[in-house]
């Protein structure tokens, strides 16, 4: 039976604003200052329920607002839920011993400028306890893993956005945690910075760990997530494996030629729904599958050479704007 990492029931959280946060002591006043407007309160998260399974990579997705800092806060025990409940590698939310072997990169972290990267990680492994021994076999591992040794010598303050981006990775690390929060692990990186990031998770997955992780960099969690959540206004919309919520049946099909001049091209183009050419090649957008094999031999009977003939299935990006444009719709 497969064992769960991570799990939420119902969990929501309200900030209370203004007067109210001070007032709360005196129930019926603050009520009657919420109703005249004076004070009042929001609701960032209104009731997430998530179930992520031991050793997966888990994706954590929604809009700017959607509560996705909240709901990962109440996760590490940084703040407390209003209502509901969770637990953390098999303990409840908050308990020592379970964070203890967790590993946690908020989006905008803050670290000490002052400090070079040995030091910087020396630093949080004795937050863990290690030993001196274990901090610097840890530590050198992790900056060559990074890609930092090459700035090994300067302190944080001289270092660009992803340089800090990757130490914040190496500090997640520093214990060899089980359960690995990533929020927006992917921000400041280049290309070459994302694909490293990429190859580091799979590799914590090749070793049972659990990743959990939020971005908006949707081709990234594509790529590697086995399951995912959409969050939109505080609420669960849509949470599965990505073969599954992605597993709509297929529309429309990407048609290429080559060999087909620019009259006769526009002549097949009108049994399609969009066309296109690009360097000597025109591409076709046909609507289903029973269209298929009649606008083929067509453009085969024009003199086109058939280059390819694609289903297009719907993505991550097309899921997602689904799912916060029906929430924000009236």
């Amino acid at each position: 039976m497969t064992q769960t990492a991570l799990s939420t029931d119902d969990i929501a959280k309200t900030f209370n604003l203004g007067f109210l946060g001070a007032l709360r002591p005196f129930k019926f006043l603050a009520q009657r200052m919420q109703l005249k407007g004076i004070a009042h309160s929001v609701e960032a998260v209104k009731g997430i329920s998530l179930d992520v399974k031991v050793g997966e990579i888990f994706g954590f997705l929604g809009p700017n607002g959607a509560g996705k800092t909240t709901t990962i806060k109440m996760l590490m025990g940084l703040v407390h839920p209003t209502r509901g409940s969770g637990t953390l590698l098999g303990a409840p939310l908050g308990d020592r011993a379970a964070r203890a072997r967790l590993g946690f990169l908020p989006e905008h972290p803050y670290f000490y400028e002052h400090l070079k990267p040995l030091e910087f990680l020396d630093f949080y492994g004795r937050l863990f306890r290690m030993t001196a021994r274990e901090r610097k076999k840890r530590a050198e591992y992790l900056i060559d893993r990074v890609g930092l040794r090459h700035a090994v010598d300067r302190p944080l303050r001289k270092y660009s956005k992803g340089m800090i981006q990757r130490v914040g990775i190496a500090q997640a690390l520093i214990n060899e945690p089980d359960l690995v929060v990533f929020d927006e692990p992917m921000s400041g990186l280049d290309p070459m910075g994302r694909k490293d990031v990429r190859d580091i998770i799979f590799e914590l997955r090749e070793k049972g760990t659990t990743v959990f992780l939020s971005s908006h960099i949707l081709q990234d969690v594509e790529m590697i997530c086995d399951r995912v959540a959409i969050v939109v206004d505080g609420r669960m919309r849509s949470q599965g494996a990505l073969d599954t919520l992605l597993d709509d049946p297929v529309e429309r099909f990407e048609v290429v030629f080559s060999g087909l001049d620019d009259e006769t091209a526009t002549l097949v183009g009108t049994h399609a729904v969009d066309t296109r050419a690009i360097a000597g090649r025109h591409t076709f957008i046909v609507e289903s599958e029973n269209d298929l094999d009649a606008f083929v031999r067509m453009g085969l009977d024009a003199g086109g050479h058939l280059t390819s003939a694609t289903p297009i299935r719907q993505s991550l990006e097309a899921l997602f704007v689904a799912e916060a444009s029906r929430e924000a719709a009236p």
